[in-house]
């Protein structure tokens, strides 16, 4: 008798994991079906694909941001971020002067090369100093924001080599076998952080140190080693973002990447990885990126809410996600 109620327990416990699991792809068809009520319109092949790839950007940086936030952590930086290091790839594009590929390719070496930096300056900031990331990396998100500003004197940093542009373009307008870049992009970037997350020690270590740091250190986890490659990795996401991103418009402003910080952790909440930490889950994180950007899709197709208020919605929905995460929690 006793084993049977043990073993129903259990069985009901993973029923209730696998539908937090689901829940975002159950959000998404409910999102499809609401979208085509909506609009004829939104179930086009060339609307869909539009909006999976205006939602590459954020899902890119979603996906370090899972990282980041499964170990316990938060990057409120990676909008400024994603600014400077626009800023300062157009820059070294403009001052290397080439046509080629190999002038593209120092470019983009700079742009990985400076995110990953500034990564690592959130992680050792947060690990050494020993100071709550929210404060870290909101102080070095206005200091990110502050260099592009100066850099740009309050105005455009913008690509003049009109050849290399155009060899640059299909890096957003591009397609492979009828998939645009940024998608497959987007897909190849996840499928890599779901194979570290899921397949190695150090994944296995970023989710024990969400879940526990105390019991993660005697364990023999190397917590400042750990924290701080979550960084990096966040770091190096927002660094590939970039680079599908510039030659969407081809310069960079003070206002590149403006709340991106807060669409990458709304992406992440309603993937269903946990704000607190020790649950991470990459594919719902991609999947809450293109949620968002179908939110922001059907409030353009529709009439109900003024576009204008893609930010109050995005917004409102983090805030309904953490009380949807908080209730599911106390109901366990």
């Amino acid at each position: 008798m006793t084993e049977t109620v043990l073993r129903t327990g259990a069985e009901k416990r993973r029923f209730t994991l696998d539908m937090r699991a689901l829940s975002p792809f159950i959000a998404l068809i409910v999102l499809m079906i609401a979208g085509a009520l909506v609009n004829p319109d939104f179930l086009t092949a060339s609307n869909l694909l539009n909006v999976v790839t205006r939602s590459a950007f954020i899902a890119i940086i979603a996906v370090g941001a899972t990282f980041v936030i499964a170990s316990g952590g938060l990057d409120l930086s990676v909008g400024s971020m994603a600014a400077l290091t626009a800023g300062i790839m157009i820059l070294t594009l403009n001052h290397l002067g080439g046509s080629d590929m190999g002038t593209l390719a120092l470019g983009m070496l700079a742009a990985i090369g400076l995110s990953a930096a500034c990564g690592l300056a959130n992680g050792l900031i947060v690990t050494f100093g020993r100071i709550e990331p929210f404060i870290v990396t909101l102080g070095t998100m206005g200091i990110y924001r502050s260099l592009v500003i100066w850099l740009a004197a309050g105005g455009t940093i913008t690509m003049r080599n009109f050849e290399l542009r155009e060899l640059y373009r299909p890096v957003y307008f591009g397609s492979i076998l009828g998939v645009p870049v940024p998608i497959i992009a987007f897909l190849l970037v996840a499928a890599i952080g779901a194979l570290i997350l899921y397949r190695t020690a150090f994944g296995r270590h970023v989710i024990a140190l969400g879940s526990n740091e105390d019991v993660a250190r005697y364990s023999g986890v190397p917590i400042w080693r750990v924290r701080t490659l979550t960084y990096i990795i966040q770091g190096i996401c927002v660094g590939i973002a970039v680079l599908v991103y510039v030659p969407r418009l081809g310069s960079a402003t003070p206002t590149t990447g403006l709340l991106w910080e807060l669409q990458a952790i709304t992406a992440v909440v309603i993937g269903g990885t946990a704000l607190k930490g020790g649950v991470g889950r990459v594919w719902g994180t991609v999947v809450g990126a293109v949620i968002l950007e179908i939110v922001a899709n059907i409030m353009v197709l529709s009439n109900f809410v003024s576009e204008f208020l893609v930010g109050a919605v995005q917004g409102a929905i983090i805030i309904v996600a953490m009380l949807v995460q908080r209730s599911v929690h106390r109901g366990r």
